[in-house]
């Protein structure tokens, strides 16, 4: 079994044939677009729609293809300078249409009665949530050329200092005990049942920021004030109302689901004391603590044997996720270890319109890093349920993106728990807690992190000390008494990236709604067995054409009440309970 992703299903290399040929295809389709867009208006309504939607198609077929290979190959190693410049030459040609893709969102959004053209058009039917969303964004769209040139300063903008971040993040030298190891494995030591390596990680990993801290800071403003600005420019009242847009979720759902998470962040804070009074601290739990295992559970797993777990656990769920899981790891669709360069953390992407994905982790051998394996394996199987979706309907918000990953989890603890007894139980319980607090804790903290640099980066231009201050502050409202006081993270915002997206904000509460909407599902699936299966790929089908609330309704809930949050809420405080008492 390859330990590394195999891309040739996209192209071969760079020198590749077909590689060059979809370079000059791009070029070809923008000149295409340019083309309709010019005599758009001399054609009857319906006629003009179809053909920019099947032109925006093509377009979306090959951009997609060639950007996975890109960023799929510089994910894996960040300091290869070609497939930097091929990066930067595909960016320039998607810019270079920027303003007939802004033209085309125009004439879909002004479309005069979507549901009558629909009723005269099979594609247009297929599209209409679509293009109901087209019109309502087409409010905050901005003049083609001015939208054209936002796309061409953002190359050496916001995804400039993105990719700076990235960078930095990925070759910066961590000194450990004597010699030079990754950020990525630093963290990693993190997990480590040794509590002074556990230590020595964390001294050595604050310390490594300090030679990059002041580049990301500047990262980190740039790219916070350039999404302040382009949110006021399209008369958004923030970048969170913009993001809650762009997710298809309204901000009821959201408020209930956070005044949900503060209401039970005090459970949270019981089991993060308890586990540091476990491991012999007085005050708390030190961050360097955080990911410390508990109980005995040694075992570790091979890559082989990792595949045969996950594949004998979900056999019990469902045949077509244990087949795609089976598929994932035999066809080379997963690149495993961690090396100089490589990205850290883990992500899966799809290529729908070849039936795959490909996933990246930095695997450890530990439950932890099958438990990686299983949330991303989700995201495959989601892509899977969107294959014979259209193409531009493929595109499902980011709330809904954690939902199939985390539904994995849940079921992944939940066997793993199942015949567990004694320390074994105590270390799987742990784990499951461990993961759950990050998702509702550490994300509470991030959220709150996001949102004050958004209110202070406005008037004062933030240092990494300024930071680090109010990442501080932020892990002391979010962890409470939980953490020991002494010991927290001040630099949490400079190795996630999720921070780092030009085109995207606050990508952390979307974590949260996945793990608690997950939660509900699965209940759900306990109380209603192999009959909620088909609904749920349904509901997963769906999401590119629903509304998040529409996607909860789908499965009989209502998201804009406290009560669903509240109730995934109660399972995960008597799993606290239950590790209280073992």
């Amino acid at each position: 079994m390859n330990n590394e992703w195999n891309l040739d299903v996209l192209y071969k290399g760079l020198s590749d044939p077909s590689y060059g040929k979809d370079m000059n295809a791009l070029k070809e389709s923008n000149a295409s677009i340019h083309a309709l867009v010019e005599k758009a208006k001399d054609l009857p309504e319906k006629d003009r729609a179809e053909e920019i939607l099947l032109a925006l198609e093509e377009n979306c077929r090959i951009f997609y293809r060639l950007g996975s290979y890109l960023s799929l190959r510089q994910s894996t190693n960040t300091e290869d300078g070609d497939i930097m410049a091929q990066n930067n030459r595909l960016m320039k040609i998607y810019a270079d249409g920027a303003a007939d893709f802004t033209a085309c969102d125009h004439i879909l959004g002004e479309l005069s009665d979507v549901d009558a053209l629909a009723k005269e058009s099979a594609l247009i039917d297929e599209y209409k949530f679509l293009l109901k969303e087209k019109k309502k964004s087409c409010a905050h769209l901005l003049s083609n050329d001015v939208e054209a040139m936002i796309s061409a300063m953002d190359m050496t903008g916001g995804s400039a200092w993105s990719r700076l971040q990235s960078y930095l993040a990925s070759t910066v030298k961590v000194d450990y005990e004597g010699k030079q190891i990754t950020l990525t494995e630093a963290r990693n030591l993190a997990y480590s049942p040794d509590a002074k390596i556990r230590k020595a990680a964390y001294d050595a990993e604050l310390a490594a920021y300090d030679k990059i801290a002041d580049s990301i800071a500047f990262s980190l403003n740039n790219i916070k004030n350039q999404n302040i600005m382009l949110a006021a420019k399209r008369g958004y009242e923030s970048p969170l109302a913009m993001t809650l847009e762009q997710s298809r979720m309204t901000r009821e759902t959201l408020n209930a689901m956070m005044e949900a998470v503060e209401e039970y962040l005090p459970v949270f804070r019981k089991y993060l004391r308890h586990k540091g009074e476990l491991l012999g601290h007085k005050n708390g739990l030190p961050f360097y603590d955080l990911f410390a295992p508990l109980g005995k559970s040694d075992k570790s797993y091979s890559i082989e044997e990792a595949k045969e777990y996950l594949v004998d656990c979900f056999s019990s769920l469902s045949s077509d996720i244990a087949d795609l899981m089976k598929e994932a790891f035999e066809n080379e669709w997963i690149d495993f270890f961690p090396r100089n360069g490589k990205e850290g953390g883990a992500f899966c992407a799809e290529i729908n319109e070849l039936g795959q994905s490909r996933i990246l982790t930095n695997f450890d051998a530990t439950f932890s890093a099958v438990d990686t394996l299983a949330h991303e394996l989700g995201h495959a199987f989601h892509n899977r349920q969107m294959e014979t979706a259209r193409i531009l309907n493929q595109d499902y918000s980011m709330p809904v993106a954690e939902t199939a990953s985390t539904f994995n989890e849940v079921h992944l603890g939940s066997y793993a728990l199942k015949n567990a007894k004694g320390e074994e139980r105590l270390a799987l319980l742990e784990s499951d807690l461990r993961e759950k607090t990050q998702c509702i804790v550490d994300i509470y903290s991030r959220y709150l992190f996001e949102t004050a640099v958004y209110e202070k980066c406005q008037d004062k231009f933030l240092m990494a000390e300024d930071l680090k201050e109010i990442m501080l502050d932020c892990q002391r409202r979010s962890y409470g008494d939980g953490l020991d006081e002494a010991f927290l993270h001040p630099y949490m915002w400079a190795c996630k990236s999720h921070y780092y997206i030009s085109s995207l904000s606050f990508y952390n509460f979307p974590y949260t709604f996945g793990n608690l909407f997950a939660e509900g599902l699965y209940a759900l699936y306990l109380k209603e067995g192999e009959s909620f299966i088909p609904k749920y790929k349904e509901m997963l089908h769906n999401t590119g054409c629903s509304t998040i609330e529409e996607s909860g309704k789908q499965i009989g809930v209502d998201l804009t009440k406290k009560e669903f949050w509240e109730n995934s809420l109660k399972l995960m405080a008597e799993e606290i309970e239950e590790f209280l008492k073992m």
